[in-house]
């Protein structure tokens, strides 16, 4: 291997390493690092829409949250990825806290966030709970700040961000709708979130 190749593999592994730590979940010790449940209010008026690209966007309802992050996904290809280009599997009470979650597998995948174990018996919390107290939210930053923001999340971050859950609805005439309860499972149960303030609250 010739000094040239050499140098270029030795980037392309501090690339990589670089690329690992800034993508290891974060730890947390046992315990909920975001107790509280996620804050709907209804709108007052008829609130007006605005656009995003090729998307109308329509509120539905004043939303906010803080919350550890399960896990996150990237999306660049997909129909959506130029409105929603990342979804955050987020937790609260006690799918906050890492000795409830140190039993489940969380993954994400197709714009959806899935959880499992091994066996039902092996349960640390009802299931019910846990549907209630975990979702995928698909975020659509307001800005490139808000943007830049969401792009440094990790896996373990506890974040809380406000904005509006809301309906896109684009020029092809398809429509993205968000679900208005955390009581929801399977499609249309994610979150279509317009996002106006987005911060890492707590980084070990």
């Amino acid at each position: 291997m010739n000094a040239r190749n050499l140098l270029l593999v030795l980037a392309a592994l501090v690339a990589l390493a670089v690329w690992q730590r800034a993508h290891r979940p974060i730890p947390h010790a046992p315990g909920e690092v975001a107790p509280d449940i996620p804050a709907q209010t209804a709108l007052g008026g008829a609130p007006r829409p605005w656009r995003k690209g090729d998307y109308t966007i329509k509120p539905l309802a004043r939303f906010s949250v803080t919350a550890r992050v399960l896990s996150r996904a990237d999306y660049r290809f997909d129909a959506g990825a130029k409105l929603v280009p990342v979804d955050l599997a987020l937790g609260w009470g006690r799918m906050s806290d890492s000795e409830v979650l140190k039993d489940i597998d969380i993954s994400q995948s197709g714009r959806f966030y899935f959880w499992h174990v091994d066996t039902y018996e092996k349960l640390p919390i009802p299931e019910r709970e846990i549907i209630e107290s975990s979702a995928n939210m698909h975020l659509i930053p307001a800005d490139r700040s808000t943007q830049h923001e969401i792009e440094r999340v990790r896996a373990g971050d506890v974040v809380s961000f406000d904005g509006y859950l809301v309906r896109a609805d684009a020029a092809d005439g398809s429509a993205w709708i968000s679900s208005l309860t955390r009581s929801d499972s399977g499609a249309g149960a994610c979150e279509l979130v317009w996002v106006e303030n987005f911060s890492i609250a707590r980084r070990p």
